[in-house]
């Protein structure tokens, strides 16, 4: 008897795997042929069967395998010795079988992949966020108005700098902005790298976490509701000790965020101006300074009342009413909560448009939410559980001063808040949305690339072992990274055998890895790839410049920044 089966298939969402071979428990049996024994009684008969081939290498997007064989026992299915040949007929990048299992995926995790949904946020057309944005890129902000909020959170750079760590006051040119800042020689504390410990978190979607801001959490809600950025006034702030609130009735995080650049020495601040100083002293004096009260005066063009009048629609209104910093933190958290970007290919894919992700991205989303186990952290329509893990990244820079019996420069995280021996190495996990645009990555900024960071969460010891410091900007201190990462490593290990570590131990593939990273790639709003959607949070030669000293980026050759 010659007959074939025609098995239904069905869908196993690992990648990379070895071929796995999948039979449906229901089959149409097609008689081609048969014998009077109709295969029984022991009777050999050819068979052609198909199965389903579930993300091989040899079919990438799922397919048939059709096998041919003789069935020796005459069971109906070809066994082990009775294959003779097999056939791969594999699916396109489109195959239905993969949409349905991402769809699937996305039911199965209650995904709307717009994490602005229930929010009210500001336009960047809305005045409050406009007289923000002439503040963000003032260097008048700064004690030697040499440095703005820009500096190191650009638009055009991913909403940060795109250095492995920041360069903020007193560099060589002010308005040179990315990799090729230099830090001034002979300026305070040069010693050839750059001078802010830590790299530069995105301004991109801050108004969308709920429960803390920084890599180390030092701005925190107390409260943490869902959908509100911290709206409840209950803030603490590195102004008050660690689970004090910030009696200053902080509107939301956002606000709280914009108090403190200014008062930090090497960001913003400087080295001379408040020295000694409270951080209020610092946002007063800077609060007088554009309300024109201090004789003599710091401004030589000071139109800012014009400006504040207009953000507060207040066209009376006095320069002691309106100029205060609280209103400055205000107006720049207006324009930084106006940074909402989330329209992505994976959002539309949930929507329902599954032409919008490539077949990549679709097997690496099945990887992430699946084997791979990133969406343990990286969980939610944000991507990020805003909790705090060890993961050991190379720790380059200066550090923050932390001792770790050898060296003074290790950063210890969170444990810096909390105290808790659990933190140790512990920072935040990040938002994925948009990460591609958001390099380089981890607290020290000491990977360049997301398959280098993919790499790391699979073999975090390979990885800094093996670790191509070329990757890193030119000046970075990096002669202590073994040394003090090799205590995060020791932490990471002592997390994982004692079941306190959510990093999970997988093995991943070459290919698992390209398709992981195609779906991050996926993640990146298409506002960000076109300048002139983006350039709307850039000011115009239209806008006001209400002090004369707005930042205005260039690139290394002397030309005006572009969209990267």
């Amino acid at each position: 008897m010659i007959f074939s089966t025609r098995l239904h298939p069905t869908w196993h969402s690992r990648a990379g795997a070895a071929a796995r071979l999948a039979f449906a428990t229901t089959a149409l049996l097609t008689l081609t042929g048969c014998d009077p024994n109709d295969g029984k009684d022991g009777d050999s008969s050819l068979i052609e069967q198909t199965r389903l081939a579930v993300l091989s290498d040899e079919c990438a997007f799922g397919g048939v395998q059709i096998d041919t064989g003789v069935d020796r026992n005459g069971d109906g299915v070809l066994g082990v010795g009775e294959i003779q040949s097999s056939e791969a007929v594999c699916n396109g990048s489109d195959s239905p079988d993969v949409d349905t299992a991402l769809a699937q995926v996305v039911a199965d995790n209650n995904l709307t992949a717009d994490p602005s949904i229930g929010r009210m946020l500001p336009t960047i057309d809305d005045p409050l966020a406009r007289l923000g944005m002439l503040l963000f890129f003032t260097k008048g902000l700064s004690g030697d108005s040499d440095t703005a909020c820009v500096t190191c959170h650009h638009p055009f750079l991913g909403g940060g700098d795109d250095m492995t760590l920041p360069i903020g006051v007193a560099a060589e040119n002010q308005d040179l902005l990315g990799p090729d800042r230099r830090h001034l020689s002979g300026a305070e504390g040069f010693d050839g790298g750059p001078t802010v410990p830590r790299n530069a978190p995105t301004t991109f979607n801050i108004a969308l976490w709920d429960q803390v801001l920084f890599h180390d959490g030092r701005i925190e809600s107390a409260t943490k509701i869902a959908g509100t950025n911290g709206a409840d006034g209950q803030t603490r702030t590195p102004d008050v000790p660690f689970g004090a609130i910030d009696p200053a009735n902080l509107p939301n995080m956002t606000v709280a965020q914009a108090r403190f650049p200014v008062t930090s020495p090497e960001e913003m601040r400087g080295f001379v101006f408040e020295a000694g100083n409270s951080n209020d002293d610092v946002r007063n004096h800077l609060a007088a300074r554009f309300a024109d009260t201090l004789s003599p005066a710091e401004l030589s063009v000071n139109n800012w009342l014009d400006a504040f009048r207009e953000g507060f629609n207040d066209p009376t209104g006095t320069a002691a009413q309106l100029i205060t910093y609280d209103n400055i933190a205000l107006a720049i958290a207006a324009y930084e909560s106006s940074q909402t970007f989330v329209d992505n290919g994976f959002k539309r894919f949930v929507e329902g448009d599954t032409s919008s992700l490539s077949g990549d991205a679709k097997l690496g989303a099945l990887l992430f939410y699946g084997e791979a186990g990133c969406a343990g952290c990286h969980s939610g329509d944000f991507m990020s559980d805003e909790g705090f893990h060890v993961i050991a990244m190379p720790q380059v820079g200066r550090g923050k001063g932390n001792d770790n019996g050898v060296n003074n420069d290790d950063d210890f995280g969170r444990f810096r808040e909390t105290g808790l021996s659990e933190d140790r190495y512990a920072f935040r996990t990040p938002s994925l949305l948009n990460v591609a645009e958001t390099k380089p990555f981890g607290h020290a900024g000491a990977y360049a690339t997301l398959e280098a960071v993919i790499r790391h969460h699979v073999n975090p010891r390979e990885a800094v072992e093996n670790f191509d410091f070329s990757q890193l900007d030119f000046g970075v201190q990096a002669d202590n990274m073994a040394v003090n990462t090799a205590f995060a490593l020791d932490q990471l290990d002592a997390l994982r055998a004692s079941g306190q570590s959510a990093l999970p131990e997988v093995t991943l593939s070459d290919a698992d890895i390209s398709r992981l990273v195609a779906f991050m790639e996926s993640l990146t709003d298409y506002c960000l790839e076109d300048s002139a959607c983006i350039g709307r949070w850039i000011p115009s030669a239209n806008d006001a410049d209400p002090d004369g000293l707005r930042l205005r980026a260039l690139d290394r050759f002397g030309n005006p920044l572009a969209l990267q």
